[in-house]
C-alpha cells in the first residue's frame, strides 16, 4: 500500500521522510548525500577487523540543487576547510559498532554543521572605553607605582 503523504505530493516533489531538514528554509534530499563504509580504526577487537562500520559522508555543495547561491557562497566561506576542491563536503562517523548508529550520526552533524554555516553573525559595535573605567585604570597605575616606589631603597644624601 502507498504512502498518502506521497500520493497528495505534486509531481518532482520529494515526500518530507527522504528530506534533511536543515532549518525552515532549507531541507536537502536524502538523495543528494553519498554514503560509503568503510572499516573503522581504533580498538574493537576482531569485530573491528571483519565488518565496515564506519561511514563516509559526501554532500555535493557546488553542485547541489537545493541550495540557493547565496547559501552555496556562505557554506563554502564557512565550511572551506571541509569541503575539497571539487566542491565536496566530507564527514565521517566511526563513533558506535553501528553502521546505522554512525550514518545517523553523520547525517546528524551535517545538519548542524549547514545550519551553524548558515547563520548570519551580527557585527560587533565598537564602543569607547569609559572615562570612570580610564580614571580607575590609570588611579590604579598610580597606586602601584607608589608601593614599588616605597619598597626601594632610600636615596643617598651626600
Amino acid at each position: 500500500m502507498e504512502d498518502t503523504n506521497d500520493a497528495v505530493l505534486p509531481p518532482g516533489a520529494v515526500p518530507e521522510h527522504a528530506l534533511l531538514r536543515v532549518n525552515e528554509q532549507l531541507a536537502i534530499p536524502l538523495a543528494e548525500l553519498n554514503y560509503r563504509a568503510t572499516r573503522s580504526g581504533g580498538p574493537g577487537g576482531q569485530h573491528v577487523n571483519t565488518s565496515s562500520t564506519r561511514i563516509e559522508l559526501e554532500f555535493d555543495v557546488g553542485a547541489s540543487p537545493s541550495l540557493t547561491e547565496a547559501q552555496r557562497a556562505r557554506i563554502q566561506e564557512r565550511l572551506a576547510n571541509r569541503i575539497d576542491g571539487d566542491g565536496v563536503l566530507r564527514l565521517s562517523s566511526s563513533s558506535s559498532r553501528s553502521q546505522h548508529q554512525n550514518r545517523e550520526d553523520a547525517t546528524n552533524r551535517l545538519a548542524r554543521m549547514i545550519e551553524d554555516a548558515l547563520i548570519e553573525r551580527k557585527r560587533r559595535q565598537k564602543t569607547k572605553v569609559p572615562r570612570r573605567a580610564k580614571e580607575a585604570r590609570l588611579k590604579e597605575k598610580k597606586q602601584r607605582a607608589e608601593t614599588k616606589k616605597a619598597r626601594s631603597r632610600p636615596a643617598r644624601d651626600e
